[in-house]
């Protein structure tokens, strides 16, 4: 069951090639665990209606920060996208919300691997944030890939949590060609690739491609866990 909250566009701004951050006004009393996600519908000034007006996007922020921020990959061919591109600063829309349960486990003994592809990085960076903020002793290992540096957001922000949280390694990986998490990726940045607990977020085939890579090389798929991104 979800709950409506009308809440107020920020700023936006670009934050990667073609990829755009919204901060919205956070509402009052609303939480969420890291890695959770909610709908965003766009008024009807935007010229969309009930079929095309409404998107789901992960928290990129983390629980304990003061405002809402959602990311998105623009495409041209989205009219959702394109009408958000065009929402004005201090707008008003709506958000749906709670959904998912792409969330860090409890159990702070068990490595935590991320292998993410472009966009997947939003609930990951509320995840990582909000771990280095809460200071648990999760040992995480993100390796986030992108065709460019161009295309990769928030790599500023991930070196600086790698430099102040002991227990995070962030592992920037970039080729031109998909399917670039390979197994001897993981051979060389996982230590403890059988007793860890694996995240993978991205389009639907990235993350199909390093789920097989995974199994290559020996994971358990219980121990795997996956967001899909639809519509990138």
């Amino acid at each position: 069951m979800s709950t409506s909250y009308d809440v107020k566009l920020l700023h936006k701004r670009e934050v990667a090639q073609d990829t755009v951050e919204f901060t919205l006004e956070k509402p009052k009393g609303f939480e969420y665990r890291a890695g959770q996600y909610g709908d965003l519908v766009l008024p009807p000034s935007t010229g969309l209606d009930d079929s095309n007006n409404k998107h789901g996007f992960s928290f990129l922020s983390a629980p304990y920060e003061e405002t809402l921020r959602m990311t998105t990959r623009m495409r041209k061919t989205s009219k959702y996208k394109q009408a958000a591109a065009k929402m004005p600063e201090g707008g008003m829309v709506k958000l749906l919300a709670l959904w998912g349960d792409f969330t860090l486990q409890k159990n702070e003994k068990i490595p935590a691997v991320f292998l993410i592809g472009g966009i997947g990085i939003t609930p990951v960076r509320s995840i990582i944030a909000q771990a280095t903020h809460d200071q648990t002793s999760h040992k995480i290992t993100l390796i986030y890939s992108n065709r460019t540096p161009a295309q990769a957001a928030y790599t500023d922000e991930l070196e600086h949590f790698a430099q102040i949280n002991k227990n995070f390694t962030f592992v920037p990986v970039y080729s031109e060609t998909e399917g670039f998490v390979t197994a001897a990726t993981i051979r060389s940045h996982v230590p403890d690739i059988h007793t860890s607990r694996y995240y993978l977020a991205g389009p639907e085939n990235m993350v199909k491609a390093m789920r097989e890579v995974l199994l290559e090389v020996g994971v358990d798929e219980d121990n795997i866990k996956t967001e899909e991104f639809e519509g990138y």
